[in-house]
């Protein structure tokens, strides 16, 4: 099963609005709004490819055998590079893959020191973050929301 990282504007639209309104995938991100339309999705995905050329890095959209099976990667959150990974539910068992996949391209092809990743405080099944060597770096607040900031530092060379 090969995973492509591809541009989330090469997806189209209407399954990254299906992705983000699910509910069992809204249940994870504090963030997330059932009413997502057509309209915030568009310029959701044109603030996400923004980062690009501000940042030179940015989420992706996951698919496998082209199909589109989630987003994710890195964005910038208060000079941090934080990791996001949302998965459609179907595909929940490809995490540690791409998770994988997004790490090398951190540490080895950026360069990076250390990535974060930001929970909410009602994400109560945490122990792979510390199992993948995250440490809580403190809370963080988002859009009014509370969130854990955990963070990960690259291996020593």
């Amino acid at each position: 099963m090969d995973i492509v990282f591809k541009r989330l504007s090469d997806i189209d639209r209407s399954e990254i609005i299906a992705l983000n309104t699910n509910p069992l995938v809204l249940r994870q991100m504090p963030l997330g709004d059932s009413s997502f339309g057509d309209a915030e999705c568009l310029e959701w995905v044109t603030g996400k490819e923004s980062q690009w050329d501000e940042y030179g890095y940015g989420p992706w959209a996951f698919t496998v055998s082209d199909k589109f099976v989630g987003w994710g990667g890195l964005q910038y959150e208060n000079g941090d590079a934080d990791l996001a990974l949302v998965l459609h539910p179907d595909h929940w068992g490809l995490g540690k893959k791409i998770y994988d996949k997004i790490l090398a391209y951190a540490f080895n092809e950026m360069g990076l020191k250390s990535i974060t990743i930001l929970l909410p405080p009602t994400r109560l099944k945490i122990k792979a973050i510390f199992r993948l060597g995250f440490q809580f770096d403190g809370d963080i607040e988002y859009d009014g929301v509370h969130f854990i900031r955990y963070r990960l530092h690259a291996p020593q060379r």
